[in-house]
């Protein structure tokens, strides 16, 4: 049944995939695109086979970067949230902040990192870090401040403390905005990380997907780029999807949301 229900929710995005890359494939042969302005769908899989080694090992690189600084945006993005709910004065103080800090361009952040962290995968986990942060902050603090106050009362009245009603009460009914949040920051730590490795990964063999791209554009192996983006993609849905897993199994019974 659960077998079912994946395909249903999967086979129109297959579809429209399958599609776009037909589409794409006949536009390149029929206005004869040159290859190294938009190679085929064909042309990219062939990069992906040739290369396949330097990506696979480029894409595990990337994705331990992607994860660290996803579960660190996470963890540090539910306890800020929680304690921004519980302390107003914090709240009025350093959302703002927060808030200004989304608005900075990474690439202008980037080159300081690794200043900070040094070459290699601290500065890119801290890249996809901060990406990812303020999504995960919001969710939390929009989820604690919806909490039913007939309930923060009937807590309350039985003498629960602060930390206790936040534990019991807020963060349970704060786990739908908590998923969207991070959600979102799934994608966000995969865009965080290529930034980051376009100036603080590792270079050679060694190269994240960052660097792939970087050292493939610069020997204008367009098709290459496109594959190396391709499977930073892919990172992003199957991080999404752990997400989105995760998200269900704890939702499910009690929310409408994961029904």
């Amino acid at each position: 049944m659960i077998a079912a229900r994946l395909w249903r929710a999967a086979w129109p995005p297959i579809v429209v995939v399958l599609g776009a890359l037909l589409f794409w494939e006949l536009a390149v042969w029929f206005f004869a695109v040159p290859e190294y302005l938009l190679p085929s769908p064909r042309r990219i899989g062939r990069a992906m086979i040739d290369d396949r080694d330097r990506l696979l090992a480029a894409s595990g690189r990337t994705a331990l970067a992607t994860g660290l600084g996803f579960v660190g945006s996470a963890a540090i993005g539910i306890v800020a949230g929680s304690v921004l709910s519980l302390v107003p004065l914090a709240r009025r103080g350093v959302y703002p902040l927060a808030l200004l800090l989304q608005m900075v361009p990474l690439v202008a952040i980037a080159p300081m990192l690794v200043i900070w962290f040094g070459y290699g995968l601290p500065s890119v986990a801290a890249s996809a870090c901060i990406v990812s942060l303020f999504p995960v902050v919001a969710g939390t603090l929009d989820g604690l401040q919806s909490v039913d106050p007939g309930l923060q009362e009937i807590f309350r009245i039985h003498g629960a403390g602060r930390v206790r009603a936040w534990w019991s009460l807020g963060l349970p009914w704060s786990l739908p905005s908590v998923f969207t949040g991070l959600r979102i920051a799934a994608g966000l730590a995969v865009i965080g990380a290529i930034v980051g490795e376009f100036t603080g990964g590792f270079g050679g063999d060694a190269a994240p997907l960052g660097g792939v791209i970087t050292s493939a554009l610069k020997q204008n192996r367009t098709p290459t780029v496109f594959a190396a983006i391709t499977l930073a993609a892919g990172l992003g849905f199957v991080l999404f999807g752990i997400v989105n897993g995760i998200g269900w199994a704890l939702l499910r019974r009690w929310h409408a949301s994961a029904r």
